[in-house]
This record gives C-alpha cells, structure tokens and sequence, in this order.
C-alpha cells in the first residue's frame, strides 16, 4: 500500500470529507441537478430563503470564534474598505442608472445589488485556494456582512424597489436579525459542541458547506431553467451579464491595488466581484427579486470558477 493511500480511502468514504475535496465541481455538481431534474428543483425553490439561512449558518460555523472577534476588532481598519465597496460603488452604479433611464430594468437592479453585497462567506477559504493569507479576506468579509444593515439602507431609500422609508427600515431590519443570530446560532454550536476542531472536522465543515451550496443552487435553478426554455439567448445574455460583472470587478480591483501587498490586494480584489447577493432573498419582498433571480443563478458561475479561471490575474 503506497503513502496517503489509507487517507484517500478515508475521505472517499466520508461524504462530507469528499465533498470538501472536490468542492470547485460542487456547484458544477448542483447545476447539473437542478437542470437534469426539475421536479428537485420545484421542490427546493420555495424553501429557497431558508436554504440561504442555512448556507450562511453553516458558514459561520466554519470561522473560529477567535477568528470572528478578531475581525470585529479589526472593524475600523477595514470600514473605509467596506464604505467603498458596498456604499460608494453600489450609489455609483445607482447614479449611472438613473443618468441613463434605466433605474427600474432588472440589470439596473442586479448590478446595484451585487455591489452593495458584502463578499461571500467562503472569501477566507478561496484566497487560501489562490495562494494567499486568508485573514485580510476575513476581516472584509466579517465587517462587511455586519455592516450590510447600515451600509443597504442608502441604497434601499434610492432603489425603485422599495416604496417608502417603513419598508426601507423593515428590510434592513429583516436583515440585520438574519445576520446576527446565524451569527450568534454558528458561535454558539461551535463553542459548545467541538470549540477546537481537528483537520478531520474542518473539512467536513467545508463538506457541509458544499452542500448547502448545492441546496441554495438547485433551488435557483428553476429561474435559470424558465429562461433556458424560453429563451437561449436571454440565458446568455444573463451569464454574459453575470461574467462581465464578476471578472470585470475583480480585474480592476487588482489594477487598483496593485501597490498594496499581496495578500490584502488579492482579498480586495476578490471580494469586489465575489458577493452574497442571496442574502437579498431573506429581507426583500419575493416580487422584488424574482424578476433577478436568473442573474443570481447565473453569478453562481463565475464565483466559484474564479480559481480556475483567474489563477494567472492572480499569479
């Protein structure tokens, strides 16, 4: 029996083990099913906010305590970082709209969104893919998602969206409880059931992350499905859409931090493209995002390919 040989037999017969092996074909994975089997997709689709709790929870529970409160720490360091990318940016992209006329189009509304985003929650875990430290990555990351319910709310009052201040405050309300006992339910099962996991337990942590990944696919998968049955061309122009976007952001974040050092210049560029758009789903009324709920499918894509696509932007 050759080296590493018991261990590869271990993993491939702990599901959750070999599902964090094998997590850059996850979402590959979860396309597939959603598309090959739609009856799943159905099923899924109306349980789709709780899956996105679920995948944030899960999330959450693979950062250590320690990690997190280190992170808060680090909370004004990062602000003026956070301020840029999840303020500043999405208000711009609001302004262009509104010059042009195309305030109430649904790629208006996709593109404010994803940049008001905060990065998603595997940032930490990606950037290590890439070659880098992963703590800048998970100080934007913590401060961004507790600083969404601040930072949204300039871009609620202006988004066509949402018609008064009460539904503004609601959705920022909706979202900061979300946030903060996912937060809260993850820390606490950590701290009480393995407060100092092994090698073996993290991966099947990142395993059980993959597979609410998969769930939160499959269940966007039907409005992906509708616009692949009627139209081809609006399928591609969604994933154009959702490419152009993500790269494109990634590309000029790292043109601009070109002079920092790496590992912060890498996270920044990351998360300028990489963001938790599904989050939107748990606080925004259903009317407001089904009409964007293609794109979101669709930016699944880019997220989780940007390892094998932009290794050598990164290199």
């Amino acid at each position: 029996m050759v080296a590493g040989e018991p261990q590869a037999k271990a993993i491939l017969i702990d599901p959750l083990r070999a599902l964090a092996r094998h997590g850059q074909w996850v979402l590959t994975f979860g396309l597939a099913l959603g598309l090959g089997l739609p009856g799943l997709a159905d099923t899924l689709h109306p349980w789709l906010s709780w899956l996105v709790v679920g995948l944030l929870y899960v999330s959450f529970l693979r950062l250590s305590v320690a990690g997190m409160l280190e992170a808060l720490r680090a909370l004004p360091d990062v602000m003026p970082q956070v301020l840029i990318l999840q303020l500043a940016l999405p208000l711009l992209v609001t302004l262009i709209a509104w010059i042009t006329g195309t305030l109430t189009s649904p790629v208006a509304l996709a593109l404010i969104l994803v940049s008001a985003a905060p990065a998603i929650v595997g940032s930490p875990n990606v950037v290590v893919i890439m070659g880098a430290s992963p703590e800048p990555a998970l100080r934007l990351m913590v401060a961004g998602t507790l600083l969404l319910p601040l930072t949204i709310i300039p871009v609620f009052v202006l988004s066509p969206v949402l018609s008064g201040v009460w539904e503004v405050v609601l959705a920022a309300l909706r979202l900061l409880l979300t946030i903060v006992l996912t937060a809260l339910a993850a820390m606490l099962t950590r701290r009480l059931l393995f407060p100092n996991p092994g090698p073996v337990a993290l991966d099947r942590l990142q395993g059980a992350s993959a597979l609410a990944l998969v769930g939160v696919v499959i269940a966007l998968m039907p409005a992906v499905a509708e616009v692949a049955r009627t139209s081809l061309s609006a399928l591609a122009f969604w994933l154009a859409i959702a490419f152009a976007t993500n790269f494109g952001a990634q590309c000029v974040g790292q043109v601009l931090t070109k002079r920092a050092p790496r590992d912060e210049g890498l996270a920044l560029s990351f998360i300028a493209g990489n963001r938790n758009i599904a989050l939107f789903l748990v606080s925004l009324p259903p009317e407001a995002t089904t009409q964007i709920l293609p794109f979101i499918g669709c930016y699944q894509l880019p997220m989780y390919l940007t390892p094998l696509l932009l290794r050598r932007l990164y290199s």
